[in-house]
């Protein structure tokens, strides 16, 4: 009887019943609903994310890792897994988990107010509120340092101008996280998206993370009162922290992606017949499948790791680089690999691995590019910063 990777790294001795629980939940859930239709949600450039996130919410994984208002305060590891079997499903699905917990909830819990945390936080836990996190612009997404996006001071008042862009859930979104320029340095503010002079457009022609709303957020003369600062976060360190949280998310995540394709190809492999035996039963194709195991169960070593070592509290920032670096990269890997044994139905949505692949191009870039990772662990290893 062949064996799976979960056994052949002996994964689960590495977990705790709970978190096994958890897991195999959240699996259950995207077995049951969203694989189903997710090819369809990917071909049609759609999906139905008010819904989704309202089941999202009844799960429990909205938010899970923050305590209180709604959230079940769950481990770091815990939602790690939560990631990760999402991804398996496709990386559009956790994206949206992901900027909803770890991008706006998590900056309203970590950096808001206890007024903006009771307005907003139990209605975005539970899925009835729809957040986004708004950082990236046109000109500017490695050197967030540069944004133009500014607010200024009118009266008691702030106004806001600029322009957002690549912003997930965005056009959707019932509150957007939106960080400015200020005469204090960079601050974050707390949007209501139906406040005059906010205005969405969202982005289509996307050849990845087609199952996720992606768009432009602009900002007109947005006229917002003194509350909606989040009054704990100044400077970079508080959109910067909360990209940390994302990332945490992804480096489960990708390996979940990576995971679903290995599999995908193994099952294929072994009923698919190639001068009458199985494809399986060909060597280079077995030193294919032994490679991407190794790649896969040690990104999922990584990331239970640094789980651990989050929940502990003491995870730093090129630590979580290590993790999003290694396993995106390797994922992406896996997914053309798989690619090559399924040959031409390889591309095809009747099989996800040409949908994960297309999703981790995005993966790849996104909360941090390769680059920008490997200069913050090599800035961690020499002591010498070489972004300029």
């Amino acid at each position: 009887m062949p064996q799976t990777l979960s056994q052949l790294f002996a994964l689960d001795s590495l977990l705790e019943p709970d978190e096994i629980e958890i897991r195999d939940t959240v699996r259950r859930f995207a077995d049951d609903r969203l694989r189903p239709h997710v090819a369809q949600w990917f071909d049609e450039a759609r999906i139905p994310v008010r819904e989704l996130a309202r089941e999202l919410g009844s799960l429990g994984v909205l938010g899970m890792h923050l305590d209180g208002y709604g959230c079940a305060g769950m481990s770091a590891t815990a939602y790690g897994l939560a990631c990760l079997e999402l991804e398996a499903v496709d990386s559009g699905i956790r994206s949206l988990v992901s900027v909803q917990g770890s991008l706006a909830m998590f900056s309203i819990h970590h950096w808001g107010s206890e007024e903006q945390k009771q307005e907003w936080l139990p209605g975005m836990a539970a899925g009835e509120k729809i957040g986004c996190f708004g950082l990236t612009e046109p000109d500017f997404g490695s050197n967030p340092a540069g944004m133009r996006t500014h607010a200024r001071r009118d009266g008691d008042d702030w106004i806001l101008d600029g322009t957002k862009m690549w912003i997930t859930n965005g056009s959707v979104a019932d509150v957007a996280v939106v960080w400015a320029r200020t005469e204090d340095g960079i601050r974050g503010f707390v949007v209501p998206t139906d406040t005059p002079g906010f205005s969405t457009l969202e982005i289509k022609k996307k050849m990845s993370l087609r199952a996720s709303v992606t768009a432009e957020l602009v900002l007109d003369g947005v006229r917002l009162p003194a509350s909606a600062m989040l009054p704990l976060a100044k400077g970079l360190r508080g959109p910067l922290t909360s990209l940390g949280e994302a990332r945490f998310g992804i480096v489960f995540g990708a390996i979940g992606a990576a995971r679903d394709c290995l599999e995908t190809a193994i099952e294929y492999a072994r009923v698919r017949e190639v001068f009458d035996k199985p494809l399986a039963a060909y060597q280079l194709t077995q030193a294919k499948i032994a490679d991407m195991a190794l790649e896969v169960g040690k990104g999922h070593l990584l990331a239970y790791q640094l789980g651990r070592i989050k929940d502990r509290g003491e995870v730093t920032p090129e630590q979580i680089s290590t993790g999003k670096l290694n396993n995106v990269r390797e994922a992406i890997a896996v997914a053309r690999e798989c690619r090559t044994i399924l040959g031409a139905n390889g591309i095809t949505l009747e099989y996800p691995v040409i949908r994960h692949a297309n999703n981790l191009e995005s993966v790849l870039t996104y909360e941090g590019t390769s680059e920008v990772h490997q200069l913050t662990i090599g800035n961690a290893l020499t002591g010498e910063a070489a972004f300029r």
